[in-house]
C-alpha cells in the first residue's frame, strides 16, 4: 500500500487581527516558500461585475503601500526567487519561494500589499486592458478557449455564484471603479479573511515571530460572511451547444456534481479514483473503448474537479471531455460513455485496474510534493477550504484505502443524477465579440 507522504509538523496561530498562520519546517530543503490564501475567488464576486476576483489579483502586483510599480518583483527575483498568485472557483493566493536567507524579506513583501496595495485609476484601466488581452488570448482567439471550465458550468448549475464566467464580460470589466475596488479590498482582503502559509528551511519560533513583525500591524477589520453555494442536484439531463470559430473538431463536455469533500471525503475519492480509472493510460477504460477500439474520438479526459481535485468547497464539478471528429454523431460518444460507465456502475473496477491508478496517484503526489512551492500551495488550500492542510498528506494512503465497491458507487451516482452536456460545435469565424 502507498504510504502517506512524511507528515511534517504543521504549527498552527492566530494573530490578533485575525490572521491564521501555518507555519511547516522542512529540515531537508535550502529554500523557504510564502504564501497568502484570501478567501475569495469567482464564486464570492458581486453580480455585475464577472472576472472580479481575477482583476484584483493583477491589481494586487501593481505596487503597494511602501513599494512602487515592480519593485515586488526586484526584490523577489533579485534573490533568486520565484513568485505569481492565482485565482480559484473560493479563493486567490499569492505565493513566492526564496532561497531560505529572504524569509524576512518575502514576509514583508506579502505583508505590504495585504496592508494597502496601491490602487489607482491608471492602475486599475491597466489592468483591466491587460486582462482582456488575457481573455483574447486564452479564450477568445484560440481553439477550445474556455472549455470546459467557463462553458460548462452555466449548463449544469443555476446560481450566478457557481454559473457565471470567472475570467469576466468585457463590459463589466470595463465599468469596474476604483470604488468598486477599494470595496471589494475592505471586504475580503481583511486579515482575518486570509491565511499566511510559510513553508521550508525555517524555524519555527523565529518565523512566528516575524509574521507578527510584518503582519501584526495591519488593523483588524470585520470578516466577510461566506455564504453557502449550494444548489440542488439537476433532476435531468441538460443540454446545450455552442460554436466555436477556431474549434477543427468538435468537441463535448459532460457534467456531473461531486460529493461535498467537507462531508464525505471518501465519496470524493472514490470519483477521483473513477476518473482515473476511466482516462489516465493508455489501458484506462473510455481510452481503450473510445479511441483505440471504436475510433470515436482522438482525445478523452476525466476529472474530478472543475479545477483541479481537492480545489474547492461544495459544489464542484465531475467532468468526461472529448474531441472526436465531425463525422461521428456525439450522441454516439455520450452513449459509449454511459455504456462504459453503466458496466462500472454494475461491477466496479477489477483489484489489479484499482491498484494500477492508485500507483500512479501515489508517484505523481510524492513527485509534486517534492518541491517546496507545490507542497506549501497544497497545504495552504486545503486548510483554507475544509480546515485540515494534513488532508494533503494524507492522500496517498486514502486513495490506497479506497474499495472497487467505492469506485463502483460513485459510477453508479454519475448515472443516477442529472447531468449537463456542452457541445462544442465549429463554426465559421463569429469574429471577436466585446
Amino acid at each position: 500500500m502507498p504510504a502517506e507522504l512524511p507528515s511534517p509538523e504543521l504549527h498552527r496561530a492566530t494573530l490578533s487581527n485575525g490572521l491564521r498562520v501555518l507555519i511547516v519546517p522542512d529540515p531537508d530543503t535550502p529554500v523557504v516558500g510564502v504564501a497568502v490564501h484570501v478567501d475569495v475567488g469567482f464564486r464570492s464576486e458581486p453580480e455585475g461585475r464577472t472576472g472580479f476576483a481575477h482583476l484584483f489579483e493583477h491589481l494586487m502586483f501593481q505596487g503597494s503601500e511602501s513599494l512602487e510599480k515592480l519593485a515586488h518583483f526586484r526584490h523577489v527575483q533579485g534573490s533568486g526567487g520565484v513568485f505569481n498568485g492565482s485565482t480559484h472557483q473560493d479563493y486567490t493566493d499569492y505565493f513566492q519561494v526564496l532561497p531560505a536567507a529572504g524569509l524576512e524579506r518575502a514576509l514583508f513583501l506579502e505583508a505590504d500589499r495585504l496592508r494597502a496595495p496601491k490602487l489607482t485609476i491608471e492602475n486599475l484601466r491597466n489592468q483591466v486592458d491587460v486582462v482582456k488581452e488575457e481573455i483574447r488570448l486564452n479564450v477568445l482567439n484560440r481553439p477550445y478557449g474556455g472549455f470546459p471550465w467557463i462553458l460548462l458550468p452555466p449548463v449544469l448549475y443555476d446560481t450566478f455564484p457557481n454559473a457565471h464566467n470567472g475570467y469576466g464580460d468585457f463590459s463589466e470589466l470595463e465599468q469596474a471603479s476604483l470604488d468598486d475596488a477599494a470595496a471589494f479590498f475592505d471586504t475580503y482582503y481583511a486579515p482575518g479573511n486570509a491565511q499566511v502559509t510559510v513553508a521550508g528551511y525555517l524555524d519555527v519560533e523565529e518565523t512566528l515571530r516575524l509574521v507578527e513583525k510584518h503582519f501584526g500591524d495591519i488593523p483588524a477589520r470585520p470578516t466577510p460572511h461566506r455564504p453557502s453555494f449550494f444548489e440542488p442536484i439537476p433532476g435531468a439531463e441538460r443540454r446545450q451547444a455552442v460554436p466555436d470559430a477556431h474549434a477543427p473538431l468538435p468537441a463535448l463536455a459532460l457534467g456531473y456534481r461531486l460529493p461535498d469533500p467537507a462531508a464525505d471525503l471518501d465519496g470524493y475519492l472514490g470519483h477521483m479514483l473513477l476518473a482515473s480509472v476511466l482516462s489516465d493510460g493508455e489501458a484506462a477504460r473510455l481510452q481503450r473503448r473510445l479511441v483505440h477500439a471504436d475510433g470515436l474520438v482522438t482525445d478523452i479526459s476525466a476529472s474530478a474537479g472543475l479545477m483541479g481535485q481537492l480545489d474547492a468547497r461544495d459544489p464542484d464539478t465531475f467532468t468526461i471531455t472529448a474531441v472526436h471528429p465531425g463525422s461521428v454523431d456525439p450522441d454516439r460518444v455520450v452513449a459509449a460513455v454511459d455504456e462504459e460507465l453503466d458496466k462500472l456502475a454494475a461491477e466496479g473496477p477489477s483489484t489489479d485496474e484499482l491498484s494500477r491508478q492508485v500507483a500512479r496517484w501515489s508517484a505523481g503526489l510524492h513527485q509534486e510534493n517534492d518541491r517546496v512551492m507545490y507542497r506549501m500551495l497544497g497545504l495552504g488550500a486545503r486548510e483554507l477550504l475544509y480546515g485540515r492542510a494534513e488532508i494533503a498528506d494524507e492522500l496517498p494512503g486514502r486513495l490506497a484505502a479506497v474499495t472497487p465497491d467505492q469506485v463502483r458507487s460513485a459510477a453508479a451516482a454519475l448515472r443516477s443524477a442529472g447531468r449537463g452536456v456542452l457541445l462544442v460545435e465549429p463554426a465559421a469565424d463569429q469574429g471577436e465579440n466585446e
